[in-house]
């Protein structure tokens, strides 16, 4: 019987998946590869879970990566559908939206104020002459649908908003990171985002604006079916039969709203971003970046306390030192704050 199997050949083998002979050059060590671009934006969600392959070999493999691939893509660029509607941004690039524009809306309401509350009576040096300019600025932002648009739907969206995005990135970290952390060196660490500066003055801001709406907006109408009569004069009756809760109440409001706003403001432009004073990664940046970092600081919290000063110079200044009313307003003022106290 002659033997079939065919002789030993001294060349390459061209039967196996990859032969030597097809193999791609590799780099040499001193021409590193390329490392793509770090993908910024702060309301960006992380990618996708990759999901579990069943299968084995290099095809399971090439076929997980390209399905993370597509799905960070889908989560970072979005595509848009026939109809015109954007698909493939999640709950935090909603939120984030929401919460800028609503902003806003409300940044034109607290310009308009802040000119009639403060700014006209610092010009005036009197709480009487500076009434008309309120009762006139009314018309823009106290009829039945500017002061919804403006004042109401903005705060309760922005609120909401700001609440919605801690809680859908808390869900996410604890979806990534949270059985990890059980298990692991991390345990009992906590997986809700920071709390920023920002964030926190917010919420201050937020308490002191609802109780500043209730007094002087709600209540009024609660108990009189009507508000025409709360203006400047009933903030300087509050001063002066209250006056250490009136100056804690407003000074703690005034500087939450400065602070807020200002920041808020230099976030939404960018700025924020590049501003810190004693920073995580200070230490590792060179002293013109650590220079610019805290100049940009610098600049911001000017704007707070300009800000700041231009509601107490005449909000306090002049109003909270307009004294008592007499007469019966002074008696309906005084049942309005004496229902507000014990509230």
């Amino acid at each position: 019987m002659s033997d079939s199997r065919p002789p030993l050949a001294g060349k390459a083998s061209q039967d196996t998946l990859a032969s030597l002979l097809e193999l791609e050059p590799m780099p040499m060590p001193d021409s590193p590869l390329p490392t793509p671009p770090a993908v910024s934006g702060t309301d960006k969600e992380l990618p996708a879970l990759p999901a579990e392959s069943t299968g084995s070999g290099l095809g399971s493999l090439s076929g997980a990566q390209h399905s993370h691939t597509r799905s960070v893509s889908a989560a970072e660029k979005g595509t848009t559908s026939a109809l015109g509607l954007s698909q493939g941004h999640g709950s935090i690039y909603y939120l984030s939206r929401i919460q800028r524009y609503s902003s806003y809306a409300f940044t034109i309401f607290s310009s308009v104020h802040l000119a009639t509350a403060s700014l006209i009576p610092l010009a005036t040096r009197s709480v009487p002459a500076s009434e008309s300019y309120l009762l006139l600025a009314r018309e823009i932002y106290q009829t039945r649908v500017s002061e919804p648009l403006l004042v109401f739907v903005p705060i309760v969206a922005h609120v909401a908003a700001g609440a919605g995005l801690r809680l859908v990135r808390q869900s996410q970290n604890r979806r990534r990171y949270g059985g990890a952390s059980r298990q692991g060196r991390g345990a009992g660490k906590s997986t809700w985002p920071s709390l920023s500066w920002i964030s926190a003055s917010g919420y201050v801001f937020a308490v002191t604006i609802a109780a500043h709406v209730a007094v002087n907006r709600l209540l009024p109408m609660a108990v009189q079916g009507d508000s025409s009569d709360i203006g400047l004069a009933y903030i300087a009756h509050g001063f002066a039969r209250h006056p250490l809760l009136a100056w804690l109440s407003y000074g703690v409001f005034l500087g939450a709203a400065s602070g807020h706003m200002v920041w808020g403001w230099a976030r939404w432009l960018g700025v924020a971003q590049r501003a810190s004073w004693l920073g995580p990664d200070t230490a590792l940046e060179t002293k013109p970046v650590q220079k610019r970092r805290r100049r940009t600081w610098l600049v911001i919290q000017g704007g707070v306390l300009l800000a700041f000063c231009a509601w107490v110079s005449g909000g306090l200044g002049v109003v909270a030192r307009g004294g008592p009313v007499q007469g019966w307003v002074a008696k309906v003022y005084d049942e309005l704050y004496d229902k507000a106290l014990l509230l």
